[in-house]
Formats: C-alpha cells, sequence, structure tokens
C-alpha cells in the first residue's frame, strides 16, 4: 500500500511539474513608450504668396516753390517669392487723396509698379523697394521713379502690419518744365494668401 500511494504521489507531482512547465509563462513586464513632444512649427518663417491689402498715409509734394501735404488711402497687391533667408516679390499699388495743391496743379492718384527685395527675419521681413510710378494730376499725368524702405511683421499667418516710405521723382512733369518730388509715409494691413 505503501508503494502503491508513493508511486500515486510521483505520478501527481511529475504530472503537475509537467502542466505547470506547459503553461504560458508569466506575462513580461509592460513595454514603456516615452513620450514624443513635437514642437510647433515657427509661425512666420515663409514669405511665399500672394497678398493683398489696404494703406493710408501721408503725402508730401513739392513743384519748384509750391509744397503741400495731405492724407492719402489706397490699395495694394503682390506676390513675394521666400528664398530663404532673402524674400523677392512685386508689387502694384495705387493711392489718392484730397485737396493735395502745387500752385495751379492738383494731385489726383499715384500708381506704382515696384519690385521689393528683402531679409526674412522670421515673423518680419525688412525690404527695399524700386520701380515706376504715374502721378495723375489736373494738367496731366506723367511717370517717374521711386524707391523706398519697408518692414512688415506677420500677426498671424494670414495678416501682416507694416510701414514703408517711398520717394518719386518726376523730371520735366508732362513737358511743362516743372520738376515734382513727393515723399509717402504710409501704414498698411495686409491679407496673405
Amino acid at each position: 500500500m505503501k508503494r502503491i500511494l508513493l508511486g500515486t504521489a510521483l505520478v501527481a507531482t511529475a504530472a503537475t511539474a509537467t502542466y505547470a512547465g506547459s503553461a504560458d509563462p508569466a506575462p513580461a513586464e509592460p513595454m514603456k513608450v516615452e513620450p514624443v513632444t513635437v514642437a510647433p512649427a515657427p509661425m512666420g518663417g515663409d514669405w511665399t504668396g500672394a497678398y493683398g491689402g489696404l494703406s493710408f498715409g501721408n503725402l508730401s509734394a513739392d513743384a519748384d516753390s509750391f509744397e503741400d501735404s495731405e492724407g492719402v488711402y489706397g490699395v495694394f497687391g503682390g506676390y513675394d517669392y521666400d528664398f530663404g533667408q532673402f524674400v523677392v516679390g512685386g508689387e502694384l499699388d495705387y493711392q489718392s487723396g484730397e485737396d493735395i495743391q502745387l500752385g495751379g496743379i492738383e494731385v489726383d492718384d499715384v500708381l506704382r509698379a515696384k519690385v521689393r527685395g528683402g531679409y526674412d527675419l522670421g515673423r518680419t521681413l525688412v525690404y527695399g523697394t524700386v520701380g515706376a510710378a504715374q502721378l495723375n494730376t489736373n494738367i496731366g499725368d506723367d511717370t517717374g521713379i521711386v524707391g523706398g524702405l519697408g518692414v512688415e511683421y506677420k500677426v498671424t499667418e494670414q495678416f501682416t502690419v507694416g510701414g514703408e516710405y517711398l520717394a518719386h521723382r518726376f523730371d520735366d512733369f508732362d513737358d511743362t518744365g516743372v520738376d515734382v518730388e513727393a515723399d509717402t509715409v504710409s501704414i498698411r494691413g495686409s491679407f496673405r494668401f
């Protein structure tokens, strides 16, 4: 009887050991996943695209001994291409004013076609511009040169504010023998597309 009990105990022990060895191993420790932090893309790093907006400022004009300074307002539109650090573009703009008098000359408006090139500072663009300007008056119109400096700041990716100074020169305006010089200082707001 002792032999039967001993044999049964050995068989039971072996069966238990076999069953325990065939059981699934204990689950491994869960894998730890480190969170990935993604920094937001810096705003304002790309100035490529079309834009359009409104301007408001002051025009000071001088024709021989006559001078006047009045408010002007206008619209503008253009396209920029960002080459990394440098931005190059073209722009058309129109400004009109009221009651700008240079002796017998009444200034109606000015239309400009300009190229601009500047330095990309991220959210800020500093630029120089040069081109042609057409000054329209009550005695005729003439085309001269225009050049200046400006700065633009991205408030958001779609909206910018800035300022621009432009100097205009019209030699022998409309064959009258009168040289006209005009300067504008404008604040500008634009939407970028």
